[in-house]
């Protein structure tokens, strides 16, 4: 599952509303809103985020936040290390051989890692409560 794709969930289930009457209601398949929420689909139009947001009616900071869990839920990421130092591209490389052993826990002390060397806590992921599964 993706973050977009958790986030939508939850806002879905929060409505009593299922995933087929949602999908009926913003013209698409139910088949393609079920892979976006389980991360067999790649990113969402930013059409389809603002349609999503107007169903539930998210507006502002919330909508904002939507938008950012939508760009960081790719679920096939490329890195490209060219040109930075050896130790990025190990880094990379055990990342994409290991992730799948990582647990929640581990993956929460590794974002933070990340979110601290950027400067502080994702605000996409503090505004948006999302957790890692």
């Amino acid at each position: 599952m993706t973050p977009f794709g958790e986030r939508v969930r939850a806002l879905r289930e929060g409505k009593d509303v299922t995933l087929k009457q949602m999908a009926a209601d913003l013209h698409i398949s139910s088949a393609y809103l079920s892979a976006l929420e389980h991360g067999k689909r790649g990113q969402p139009s930013p059409q389809l985020v603002r349609q999503i947001c107007a169903y539930f009616g998210i507006i502002w900071d919330e909508a904002e936040d939507l938008e950012r869990l939508a760009a960081l839920s790719h679920p096939r990421v490329t890195v490209d290390t060219a040109g930075l130092s050896p130790k990025a591209t190990e880094l990379a490389n055990r990342l994409a051989e290991r992730i799948q052993e990582l647990d929640d826990p581990t993956l929460d002390r590794l974002l933070g890692v990340l979110d601290e060397a950027a400067g502080g806590v994702s605000v996409a992921r503090r505004r948006a409560g999302v957790r890692r599964r």
